[in-house]
């Protein structure tokens, strides 16, 4: 925070203003208190500005100020980083409960944005992305990849086809094997006894040619020499490491880079 004084009035060939010596000083702060900063001091300078009038003196009073945290990291940084953490309460929720999951990964979004908004509110309407700008930006990211990572378990899941193999028949004594049933729970459909019989597609063969497989048939295969194997069936397993890891990763670089460098 500054304040000038420029005098147009008589130029620097007419007239040279000089502070004196601790001519500026401020009160003492027992008198007066800023909430939301920390007044560090002040200084003054005198330079001179050339224009096609000639050159003017300037005076230059300085005001340095370290802005408070606590009211941000009550209103702002708190929030956002519980808001992030209760998303990832959906990594331990079973993944048929699809009204749980996807009403958790939504009122978590919501809230992110409603931080968001109040967080731009309380700060000036600047051009550049400010620090807390970043901050909060990441956690919706982190929120948002929460939510789609059930998405892509789900659809993943739910592309099952079974695909059942003619059992070769046997000279003994013929035994007949109860065909396979199929059991309603939380709207979810389980197949039971598919062991000897039945084995699964992986999306019709096209699943096998990409990166990601959810079947056991796929792990085997020449397409696989070099690859590295990732179960997305196991996706939640994944993300209960992953994304706690990375947000952690995350804290440590940012509050080491905008407080110590």
């Amino acid at each position: 925070m500054d304040y000038f004084k420029e005098f147009y009035g008589y130029p620097q060939e007419e007239m040279v203003y000089r502070w004196r010596k601790n001519s500026v000083e401020a009160a003492d702060q027992k008198s007066w208190r800023l909430y939301q900063f920390d007044f560090m001091g002040l200084r003054n300078t005198s330079d001179v500005v050339q224009t096609s009038a000639g050159d003017y003196i300037v005076m230059t009073i300085y005001f340095d100020l370290s802005r408070r945290m606590g009211y941000f990291t009550i209103q702002t940084y708190i929030p956002c980083i519980l808001t992030v953490v209760l998303s990832w309460v959906s990594f331990w929720i079973k993944k048929d409960a699809t009204p749980a999951r996807t009403a958790l990964g939504i009122t978590t979004v919501l809230t992110m944005t409603t931080l968001s908004t109040i967080a731009r509110n309380s700060l000036p309407r600047v051009s550049y992305v400010t620090a807390m700008d970043l901050f909060v930006t990441v956690c919706f990211l982190f929120v948002f990849a929460a939510l789609m990572e059930y998405a892509t378990l789900n659809y993943y899941s739910s592309c099952r086809k079974p695909h059942c193999k003619k059992k070769k028949k046997s000279k003994g004594p013929s035994s007949v094997r109860p065909p396979p049933t199929v059991i309603a729970l939380n709207n979810a459909m389980y197949w039971q006894e598919f062991e000897d019989n039945c084995i699964y597609e992986c999306l019709d063969g096209k699943d096998c040619q990409s990166f990601f497989c959810c079947y056991e048939e796929c792990k085997s295969g020449s397409w696989r020499k070099g690859r590295i194997h990732i179960d997305i069936l196991e996706l939640d397993s994944y993300s209960r490491v992953f994304f706690p890891t990375s947000f952690l990763l995350f804290n440590l670089v940012y509050w080491v880079g905008y407080l110590y460098l």
